[in-house]
C-alpha cells in the first residue's frame, strides 16, 4: 500500500514538474500589422425612403410608389437585378405629444453594389428624381478584396516574424515556431467625400458637370498576435 502511494506521489511529481517546465518555455509575443493600399472600383450606395401622414394606407402607398420607381430606374440603368436588394421595410404609428394626436411613419431602404463606378453620379441623380429622400451611407470596396486581405494577412506575419527577430537578435537567440496566432483584424471600409446631399444635387442637375466624389484609395489592413518560441 505504502509503495502505491509512493509510486502515486512520484507520478504527480513528475507531472506537475512537466507542466512548470513548459509553462517555462522562453517565447516572445509580438503585434504584427499588414497594410494594402488600392483605388476602389465598386461603391455599396444603401438610400432609403421615409413619408409621414396620418393614415397608414397612405404612408405606404407612397413609399411603394417611389420604390417602384426606383427599382424600374435601376433595371434601365442597366444594374442587374442580384446586385441590388431591400434592406428594411417598417411601418410605424407614432404618437405626436405636441399635437397630441397619432401619425404613421413607413420607411424602406435599399442597398444597390454598383459595380461600375463611373456611374456614380448618373446613379445618384436617378435615385434622387425617383423620390429617394435619404441616403444612409456610401462604401467603397475593391472587386479583388478577398486577394488583398489574403496578401494584408500575409504581410501582417512577416511583421510579426521581422519584429519578433529583431527584440532577440540582441540577446542573441532566435525565434522558432509560433505557439499561438491571433487574428486581431478588422475590416473599415472609407466612407467618400460627397458633396451636399440630395437636395443640392437636385439644384445643380443643369449646371455644368462638377465632380462630386473623392474616391481617395481604400487601406485594407490586418493585425496579428504572434507567440513564438525563442530557441
Amino acid at each position: 500500500m505504502k509503495k502505491s502511494i509512493l509510486i502515486l506521489a512520484t507520478l504527480f511529481t513528475m507531472v506537475t514538474y512537466a507542466q512548470d517546465n513548459k509553462a517555462q518555455i522562453p517565447q516572445i509575443t509580438v503585434n504584427g500589422e499588414g497594410k494594402i493600399k488600392v483605388i476602389p472600383d465598386q461603391a455599396i450606395i444603401n438610400v432609403g425612403v421615409q413619408n409621414t401622414g396620418k393614415e397608414a394606407k397612405e404612408v405606404k402607398t407612397l413609399n411603394d410608389e417611389t420604390i417602384d420607381k426606383v427599382l424600374k430606374f435601376l433595371k434601365k440603368s442597366g444594374i442587374a437585378a442580384t446586385d441590388y436588394k431591400t434592406n428594411m421595410v417598417s411601418l410605424n404609428k407614432n404618437y405626436d405629444y405636441d399635437k397630441k394626436k397619432y401619425n404613421y411613419q413607413a420607411n424602406q431602404s435599399i442597398s444597390i453594389t454598383l459595380k461600375d463606378i463611373s456611374k456614380y453620379d448618373e446613379i445618384m441623380m436617378g435615385l434622387n428624381d425617383a423620390g429617394i429622400n435619404s441616403i444612409q451611407g456610401v462604401e467603397f470596396k475593391s472587386s479583388k478584396m478577398e486577394a488583398l486581405e489574403k496578401e494584408a494577412r500575409k504581410k501582417a506575419m512577416l511583421n510579426a516574424k521581422q519584429k519578433a527577430e529583431d527584440y532577440v537578435s540582441v540577446l542573441n537567440q532566435k525565434i522558432g515556431k509560433a505557439l499561438l496566432i491571433a487574428d486581431n483584424s478588422q475590416v473599415n471600409y472609407p466612407q467618400p467625400m460627397y458633396k451636399g446631399g440630395m437636395m443640392a444635387m437636385a439644384a445643380e442637375s443643369d449646371a455644368v458637370s462638377r465632380e462630386t466624389l473623392a474616391i481617395g484609395e481604400i487601406e485594407i489592413t490586418a493585425n496579428v498576435t504572434v507567440t513564438f518560441v525563442l530557441d
